[in-house]
């Protein structure tokens, strides 16, 4: 049972990780990556791996998500193309 929970999560990590590839707007694509990182947190979560989860989901999602939306405030949102 515990292994069908941790396909969902791999095969939601992909999905989302394909919506922060094919999204336009750079701020959805950091939100969609700060959701990567949380899933990927639980998943480590799930395997054991309780410290790099905490790892993750903290510098992973919150960190990195605070400077690249600081980074991107200081430029053009959309993409050119």
């Amino acid at each position: 049972m515990v292994w069908g929970l941790e396909l969902a999560l791999f095969i939601m990590l992909v999905g989302i990780a394909v919506v922060a590839l094919e999204v336009r707007d750079l701020i959805a694509a950091v939100a969609a990556l700060s959701v990567y990182s949380f899933l990927a947190a639980g998943l480590l979560a799930m395997m054991g791996a309780v410290d790099v989860a905490l790892t993750e989901a903290s510098l992973g999602a919150g960190i990195t998500g605070v400077l690249l939306i600081g980074g991107i405030s200081l430029m053009r949102r959309q993409s050119p193309d």
